[in-house]
Parts: C-alpha cells; structure tokens; sequence
C-alpha cells in the first residue's frame, strides 16, 4: 500500500510539473506577443538601423524558441542574405525612411559575395537618393566592404581602419599525431587537394601554396576593385602598402591617418553621430543625446515580407553537405532532394534555381541533390545555377546538373577532387602496453579496425574507391562543361578558383547576382523576366520559434546606442580566434564524416567560421578516441 501510495506521489509531482511548465510556456508566449512591435508599415518615418552585430550568411542556422527563451546558447546571430537585400530595396522607395543606418561595431564578417550583394543593395539606397551612414570604432576588409557604400564613414576618435587582405596560417597537425601515436590513413587523388595535408605534413605543399596564393591574390584584387570603385577617394593603395607611414605622417594618430587617406569622413562617438542622424531622420529631446528615430531591422523585413508563391523555384545548397537530414546553414541530402521532390509534385513550378554557398561535403549526398535536380529536368524544367561566397567540391558536384551557371568574380570554385582520411590508434595504445589480435574469416574481418589498424587490403579498397568516385566526378563535369575529361583532369585535382579564373576555364558560364540567374530560368521557361516571381523550396519558419527569437531580441535596437564596443585588434583577435576554433571543428568533423568526401576544407578561411560547441575539437576527438 505505501509502495502504490509512493508511486502516486511521484505522479502526482510529475503531473504538477508538466502543468508548471505548461503554464510558464503559455505565458512567455503571450507576453512575447504583447511585447512585439508593431509591423514597419506602423513604425512612423525615422532611419532603417541595420545593427549588424553577427555575420552574414546564406541561411541562418536554425535556433529552437526554448534555446531563444532560455538563453541556453550563446552565439552570433546570423543575418540572411536576401533579407538584408530586401530590406534595402524596399527602403529605398519607401517615404517613411529618411536614412540607413549601418552600425559595424559587432560586425564579424560574410563571405566575399554575400558582402558585395549588401554593398551593391547599398549602393542602390543611395542611387535613389537616400543618404546611408556607417559607424564603427574600427574598420576591417570585411566592414569596410560595406561602409565604403556609404555616404559618409564616421569613425571613433579612439579607432583605426586595419586591411589585412587574404590569407593566414592553418593548423597541421602532424606533429601532434606522431607524438599521440595516432596513424592516420590518407586516401586521396588530386594534386591539390590540400585539405588531407594537415595530417600528411608539418606545411603546405608547394603546389599548395602555388594554388593558394593564386587564390588570395585574385581575392584581393576583387576587393579592392570593389572598394576602389564604391569609394574612388579612398588612398587605399597607399595606406595598405605602407600604414607605418601613413600613422606617422598623422603624428602617431590612428584615426586621423584614417582620416587623411579619404577612408573616412568624419571623427565622432557616437553621441555625435547619432546627433548627425538626428538631423536627417528625426530625434527627440526628451531622449538620450545621440538618439535619433529609428526603424528596427525585424520590424522592417517582416513589414515588407517575400512573395510567398512564385513560379522559380528556388532551392538553398548551403553549409557543409551531409548525408541525411539537416537543418538550415547545413545541406542535408535527403532534406534538399525532399524539397525538390516536394516542389515538383505541389506546385506549379516552370524553373528552378539552385543557390549554393557551400564548401561540399558527402559525396553521397551531393549525388541526392544532383540526382532530384535531373529528375526536375526530365519533367522539361529549366535548372540554372547561382553561387554565392563557395561553391567548390561537393559544391560544385551538385551544379553539373544545371543548364547554365553563374558565379561572380570573387566565387570560390572548383577543388575537383576527392579524399578520405581514417585515423587508427594502434601505435597510440602500444604506448600504454594495449595491444588488439583476433580472428578473421576474409580479409576484410574487422576492417576498418579503429583499434589495431587497417590492413593493406582495406587500404586498397578504400584508394580505389575514391579513385572510382574522382572519376565521376570528372565524368560529370566533362558531360555538363563539354569539355575533355583530360581537360577536366588539368584544371582539377583539387585545386580550389576564384570566380573569374573558373570562367575563363569553362567552369562557369557567365558572372551575375541570384536575380540574373532568377532572369535567365525565367527566359528559358518563357517566362517574362520582369514578372517572374520566386518560390523558396525549404523549410517554412516555426512560427513559435520565430516569436519567440523576436522577443529576445526586441531590446537590441534601443541598445544599439550603447557604445560597447571593443577595440579594432580585439575583434581582430576575437575573429581569428573564431577561425582558429572553426578549423579545429572542421578537422573533427572531416575525420567524424564519411569515409569519403569532395569537401574544400581550404575555403573555410575564406568564409565566415561556424560556431564551436560542445568539445567539438580535434583535440576533443582524439582525447575521446584514446579514452575509448
């Protein structure tokens, strides 16, 4: 009787608690929808304030409303590329903005493209007549690609502009594997499929290096060819070639050599830049010095929202490709094809359009979206390809199946090749007096054998495999280029291009932005170009989670005037520091993922580092492999 009395306690206990927790749901939710703004429509004039604390990116990874409510995860918010876009455009024709607003102090950064797809949208506010002001304490290439649109720069008196370039160091990790004891099993084909040489070497290989710096100088180019003509007063050439002395002809004052090469306009806090805004938009006297009427970024994007049917199609590749499901920011193969499939059979699609800004990934699952892209073609629909910031080994496997491809100068494509890499312990654990033996009934029993090492069999098999796989890969791209596969063999073996060489080799078709692409599926499917509308072929917002993110962040633009912000060489520290965590993530995740993979491990520098959580380290993996 006390044993059934104490089990309906417990019961008892647990029924409270779920009704607790219930009770607590349904409140945060109706005081999350109480507190909403009001749509942008009702916001009244003032200027559009992108604060745009976090990086730009080509699909926002996915955060649950309970993490967005709790606080759980911490990390940089992603802002989507084609919101940003839109709320651009919209604001340009629209009374009720007087002005934008770009406050750069928490920028981290995008990829090349993505930051020249804003810079252009910027570009067109101020064509239309509307005056666009930036802020930072300090200016980076990245920042500075999209303050250089604007029609004045203000910088803090305490701050300096520094332009790094392209390029920097990557961990290899050699070194560290031959002291653990850790024997790490290559399989490769590619001259320049340098993204095994971490494990293979204590440096980069000089065709390695060859290929990288040819990468790094044409992305540098583009860059400077983009600010170069956003901002032609800027003295750029002679402030990035030697700061020391542009510091010492201002007598040692790092904003004011800023100044005195044309890189910025003004000097201020921004007490007196919001002052300078107030003048513009609107501000209040009865408000904080410097506060100036503002309309908040959410409210705007979901005033002026997307059509939400069209007859393009558009399909997402974006993030690392894995095989199965995924969320948005990673490539699912299974989720993008159910996409594609789903689109096909419920709405009246005439076109698609493939977006990619991913590195590549599974070679399995960059075949399930090449494979659902054909079956749109054999029902006669168009399929045209754009890339965004990367589109390179997985990435690109997946556009052999378009009609047409664009890209743009500063893409990063190609890395044609293909590798494995499979770490064994057997020399680690010998270290310890641990040792493995058994039986076997063929001769791959066993295999691999994580603990006591491959065999020479397995090696073989394994080798041939990515062989075979390199040559589909060859095959595919010599069917979709018209090109030789002899040809394709040359300008492949892993080497990574940019946009404009990739062009020049038949690697692409043509530069243009995702519109001219949208343009061009819209001319093949006979559909005007001017009324062509786009569809979207991904997951639909929850709408819980999306209230509740808002919520969280319904502070941040009133906060946005709190002068908070770190010194430049911090940021720059705190950046690096993110890519250093990033590389470690990928080589955890390279050596986690399948045994094979067309995956550009190399263009990770070039675009912006995924957030690190967990003991998602390589450091983490070996210690939980040894531990094992």
């Amino acid at each position: 009787m006390k044993l059934l009395k104490g089990a309906w306690t417990v019961l008892v206990g647990v029924k409270d608690a779920l009704v607790l927790v219930f009770m607590l749901l349904f409140f945060a939710l109706l005081y999350a929808a109480l507190s909403m703004r009001p749509a942008a429509s009702t916001t009244g004039d003032g200027a559009l304030l992108l604060d745009l604390t976090g990086t730009i990116v080509e699909q926002p990874a996915e955060v649950s409303g309970l993490t967005a409510l709790t606080g759980q995860e911490k990390r940089l918010r992603e802002f989507r590329l084609r919101d940003l876009v839109r709320a651009l455009d919209t604001a340009a024709t629209d009374d009720q903005v007087k002005a934008v607003v770009l406050d750069l102090d928490g920028f981290v950064g995008g990829g090349a493209v993505a930051l020249e797809t804003v810079g252009d949208a910027l570009g067109r506010v101020r064509k239309a007549g509307k005056p666009v002001l930036a802020y930072a304490t300090g200016y980076t290439d990245d920042s500075y690609t999209l303050a250089a649109h604007a029609s004045e720069i203000w910088l803090n008196p305490m701050g300096l502009a520094v332009f790094t370039g392209p390029g920097g160091s990557r961990l290899y990790y050699k070194g560290l594997i031959d002291r653990l004891g850790v024997t790490t099993h290559v399989y490769r084909v590619g001259a320049f499929k340098s993204a095994v040489e971490p494990y293979t070497r204590a440096d980069q290989s000089p065709e390695a290096r060859a290929a990288n710096q040819a990468l790094a100088n044409a992305l540098w180019e583009g860059w400077q060819k983009h600010v170069a003509t956003a901002r032609p007063q800027a003295k750029l050439a002679g402030f990035v070639g030697d700061p020391s002395a542009a510091l010492a002809a201002a007598g040692g004052d790092m904003a004011k050599a800023v100044l005195a090469a044309g890189i910025v306009d003004r000097l201020g806090d921004r007490t007196a830049f919001g002052a300078r805004v107030a003048a513009i938009a609107g501000g209040d006297t009865t408000k904080p010095a410097g506060w100036f009427k503002r309309i908040a970024l959410d409210d705007w994007i979901a005033g002026n929202p997307p059509p939400s049917s069209g007859s393009i199609g558009v399909v997402t590749v974006a993030g690392t490709i894995v095989d199965g499901e995924a969320g948005p920011g990673t490539a699912g193969g299974a989720t993008i094809a159910r996409f594609i499939h789903k689109g096909l059979a419920e709405k009246s699609l005439k076109a698609l359009v493939l977006r990619v800004d991913s590195p590549g990934g599974s070679a399995l699952a960059s075949e399930q979206i090449r494979s659902a892209l054909l079956d749109a073609r054999k029902q006669g629909l168009p399929v045209v390809v754009s890339m965004g910031s990367v589109a390179a080994s997985g990435g690109y496997w997946v556009t052999t199946a378009a009609d047409r491809i664009f890209a743009e100068p500063t893409t990063i494509t190609g890395s044609i090749g293909v590798f494995g890499v499979l770490p064994t312990a057997e020399n680690a654990l010998a270290k310890v007096g641990v040792t493995s033996d058994g039986v076997k009934t063929t001769p791959l029993s066993g295999q691999p054998d994580l603990i006591g090492g491959t065999t020479p069999e397995f090696d073989r098999i394994m080798q041939v495999g990515v062989e075979d796989i390199y040559r589909r890969f060859l095959r595919l791209v010599a069917d979709a280029r018209g090109l030789p596969v002899e040809r394709v063999n040359e300008i492949g073996q892993g080497r990574v291009w940019d946009g404009g060489t990739a062009r020049q080799l038949g690697l692409v078709d043509a530069f243009g932005s995702l519109d001219d692409a949208v343009a061009d599926a819209a001319r093949r499917a006979r559909i005007d170009p001017a009324t062509a509308r786009t569809v979207y072929l991904e997951k639909a917002p929850d709408t819980w989670s999306t209230l509740v993110q808002a919520w969280a962040r319904k502070n941040d633009d009133d906060a946005a005037g709190q002068d908070g912000a770190s010194d430049l060489l911090t940021q720059l520290a705190r950046r690096n520091r993110a890519l250093l965590l990033g590389a470690l993530t990928d080589a955890a995740a390279m050596v986690r993922g399948p045994a094979l993979q067309v995956r550009c491990l190399e263009c990770a520098r070039y675009a912006v580092a995924p957030p690190v959580t967990g003991d998602a380290t390589l450091l983490g993996w070996l210690a939980g492999r040894l531990a094992r």
